[in-house]
């Protein structure tokens, strides 16, 4: 912080909203892919420990721009496969733990202080580990990671949701999974992939084991699928949150005089305060949105939607969260308090208990924002 940072923030004022002050702000962060925030140089020394050798470059900073071309398609379909190559270095214990640790870490310097990160166990098989050993070595990653962000000054809690892969067959078994590990760090379910062809429903007893045991989950619905989608997973599979959910807008009616009208559809996740986990930069990657100009974030902020900012994959879109908040500012002309309100949003909308998530947000991110607003 500058002297005339510190002297604006002792007389009262606002802190400048550049991306230097964005990244000391407190984030929390619900909808982050492991596998899809990979550091480039990591994937190319996990290859060649492991013997992969179908990497597209040979060196850090050209894998991963090749990585953000690739995921720059417009299509849901061909931005999953850039995940081939992250996931075929997550197949040993050391890979997985390595992946981790660094996730925790990377999340922890962008002053990310709560953090859920998702991957799909039965992704991670090939090299003969069991379900319940690849959770085990990821777990024990984020620990580690965390540790090691505690030595620098940096405070993070990380925890795990688990997601099946939409188009298998094995939903009901990462669901039991889940649950066997929710008391060491899992906080959560997941269902994620390819959304046409695949609906919600197809894992409904999936869905009826986690509600029958007291468990949370999320489902990735509304992104690159209409309201079918979202519909599915709120009124057949009763889901938490909404992984993306920005197809919501199909049901939200703006008049040429910008007055607007809800569906029912729409009112209804806004009246029972269902969290969006928006992801503004991977949404215009995908071809959810045209652009972050046309982006509905803004929309479903004014009408009081419970809206949340996060990266989806920070390799792929190679972001973080201080650069998605700085790019909503930027289009959006937010100021510290709506980001805050993001923030705060995010908090009560983790999978963790209500007394610990009221304390990271009465002692870390209120005072944080408190410094930033003067």
């Amino acid at each position: 912080m500058s002297t005339a940072e510190i002297s604006s923030t002792l007389s009262g004022g606002a802190m400048p909203l550049d991306s230097n002050s964005i990244k000391t702000a407190p984030k929390a962060l619900l909808h982050d892919h492991l596998d899809g925030g990979l550091r480039p140089q990591t994937v190319l020394e996990l290859a060649d420990q492991c013997g992969y050798d179908d990497l597209p470059a040979t060196d850090g900073a050209a894998l991963g721009e090749w990585f953000r071309n690739a995921a720059d398609s417009g299509s849901l379909e061909r931005y999953l496969e850039t995940f081939a190559h992250t996931v075929a270095v997550m197949q040993t214990p050391e890979g997985l733990s390595r992946v981790a640790q660094e996730c925790a870490e990377d999340l922890a310097d962008d002053s990310v202080v709560y953090a859920e990160v998702r991957f799909a166990p039965e992704q991670h098989l090939e090299r003969g580990l069991s379900l319940d050993e690849v959770v085990e070595h990821v777990l024990a990653g984020f620990r580690a990671g965390e540790s090691a962000a505690q030595v620098k000054g940096k405070r993070i809690r990380v925890g795990c949701l688990l997601t099946a892969m939409r188009h298998a067959a094995r939903s009901r078994e990462i669901a039991e999974l889940a649950v066997r590990f929710r008391d060491r760090g899992v906080v959560g379910f997941d269902i994620a992939g390819a959304e046409a062809g695949f609906p919600p429903s197809r894992h409904l007893a999936a869905f009826e084991y986690m509600r029958a045991a007291n468990a949370h989950f999320t489902i990735h619905a509304g992104e690159a699928f209409g309201l079918p989608s979202i519909q599915e997973a709120v009124a057949f599979c009763g889901t938490d949150r909404l992984g993306h959910g920005v197809r919501i807008t199909d049901d939200i009616t703006v008049a040429p005089d910008g007055t607007t009208s809800l569906g029912l559809l729409a009112a209804y996740v806004r009246d029972t305060r269902m969290p969006l986990e928006l992801c503004p930069s991977s949404n215009v990657q995908t071809g959810a949105v045209d652009s972050l100009q046309k982006h509905p974030f803004d929309l479903l902020a004014r009408l009081r939607f419970r809206v949340t900012v996060n990266t989806d994959n920070r390799l792929m879109s190679d972001t973080s969260m201080s650069r998605e908040m700085h790019k909503l500012v930027a289009t959006f002309g937010y100021g510290w308090t709506d980001l805050e309100r993001f923030t705060i949003n995010a908090m009560k909308s983790a999978f963790i208990p209500f007394d610990e998530r009221l304390e990271i947000i009465d002692d870390i991110v209120k005072p944080g924002y408190a410094v930033l607003i003067g």
